[in-house]
């Protein structure tokens, strides 16, 4: 546990900061001061503060989602000008890049809610590492959710890549590669393809889970890092364990 910044230390912190800080694109000002720096906004409704409320808020949107009751939450004006200054999301969404999958729309949620990183298959690279390490040690982003989905194309892709032999195009074989020790080949056909994609999103959790900076995070209760899958036929989002 680091109790005071060394010179390096500070120096990381204060550049990790300037990210969430003032950016500008074509003259207009897409935020004025740094996100972690600010103080968290007055709102009416309640933000989760742990990893079980965040948890608990996700499943009550995702009913409010597969049952066509959105409430398409925090889009108001006043919401819109609070985020001008800071961010504080919940919770953390690895996702699969996947178009039927939006965090924000499968929980509904709104502006501010969620920090969302998609890559295809959820598969980590330093990027991904460092995206989702940014929200939890910077943001205290109490809930980070590794969410698959049925019928990965990602996994589809290396799952068939395995059974042929044959090399993907340009850089989706480095997906697939790094797919293919979850792949479950006491399996055949569908079955596998589905097995892989549970496999996949258990072995993206445990790596996130052992990284040493997210691990002391969860060791003092302070974080989760849990699995979970999204069925396209039913909408419904549950736990992979």
């Amino acid at each position: 546990m680091i109790t005071e910044d060394t010179p390096h230390s500070a120096a990381r912190r204060a550049l990790l900061r300037g990210l969430a800080g003032a950016a500008t694109l074509g003259g207009l000002a897409l935020g004025t001061a740094p996100a972690s720096a600010s103080p968290r906004p007055t709102a009416s409704r309640h933000r989760p503060a742990t990893a079980e409320e965040a948890l608990r808020e996700l499943a009550d949107g995702n009913r409010r989602w597969r049952t066509f009751r959105e409430r398409h939450p925090d889009e108001s004006p006043a919401v819109r000008r609070t985020l001008t200054t800071a961010q504080h999301p919940f919770a953390l969404i690895l996702g699969c890049i996947d178009s039927r999958v939006p965090p924000e729309l499968v929980f509904d949620q709104g502006l501010g809610d969620l920090m969302t990183v998609r890559s295809a298959g959820e598969v980590l690279d330093e990027a991904v590492l460092g995206s989702v390490a940014y929200g939890v040690l910077e943001l205290d982003i109490p809930l980070v959710v590794v969410l698959g989905h049925q019928s990965c194309g990602a996994v589809k892709a290396a799952v068939q890549a395995d059974l042929t032999g044959e090399k993907l195009p340009a850089h989706i074989q480095y997906l697939a590669d790094r797919i293919a020790p979850n792949i479950d080949r006491s399996k055949e056909g569908d079955a596998r393809v589905d097995s892989t994609i549970d496999a996949n999103i258990r072995a993206v959790r445990s790596r996130l889970a052992a990284e040493p900076d997210l691990a002391a995070k969860i060791s003092t209760g302070e974080l989760a890092v849990v699995g979970a899958r999204y069925e396209l036929t039913t909408q419904l989002v549950h736990r992979v364990t």
